[in-house]
């Protein structure tokens, strides 16, 4: 396990100081419909770019420019509670529960991503799930989020940006 660990925190260090001069901002949410019925259960996995988070939050405790494993452990809370802040969800108009779960790490092609893991809960079976994206608009307004949304085995997408924050997708899912 530790040799895990020690392979992990290499990674960041490298992913983190040779993606973070050069990458657009992203983020990748992919939502999987779990469960409906009563309760409506979507499983989400929401991978946020190091460098970004580390734009925001400053996670670099030590300042030597190498974000570890360590440090992102350390900000965990933070990390979650800025990036649940800044996203909402709701089903026919009515709230949604964000249900965190964990963190962990995932490895794209240009860097190292927290990879949040939570579930939304809505009420009975949605007609329409509406989604509130916000992530880093404020300080960037260049960022993306694309967003994956599964359900059975249908398949929709969207990009979300300051000009389009609120993104609907209707279900049962339907290709054209």
């Amino acid at each position: 396990m530790k040799s895990l660990h020690a392979w992990l925190a290499i990674s960041l260090v490298v992913a983190f100081a040779d993606a973070s001069a050069h990458s657009a901002s992203d983020a990748y949410l992919t939502l999987t419909v779990a469960s409906a019925g009563s309760t409506t259960r979507i499983d989400a996995q929401w991978d946020i770019a190091l460098r970004d988070l580390h734009f925001v939050l400053k996670l670099d405790d030590d300042g030597d420019g190498n974000l570890t494993w360590g440090e992102v452990r350390r900000h965990q809370a933070r990390i979650a509670a800025y990036a649940y802040d800044k996203f909402r969800a709701s089903a026919d108009g009515k709230s949604c529960a964000i249900e965190p779960a964990r963190q962990s790490i995932a490895n794209h092609a240009d860097g190292a991503y927290a990879a949040l893991h939570f579930a939304i809960v809505c009420r009975g079976t949605p007609r329409k799930i509406a989604l509130d994206y916000r992530l880093f608009f404020a300080v960037d307004p260049s960022h993306r989020g694309i967003v994956v949304f599964r359900h059975g085995g249908t398949v929709a997408t969207a990009l979300a940006s300051p000009d389009n924050a609120a993104i609907e997708f209707a279900l049962p899912l339907v290709t054209p």
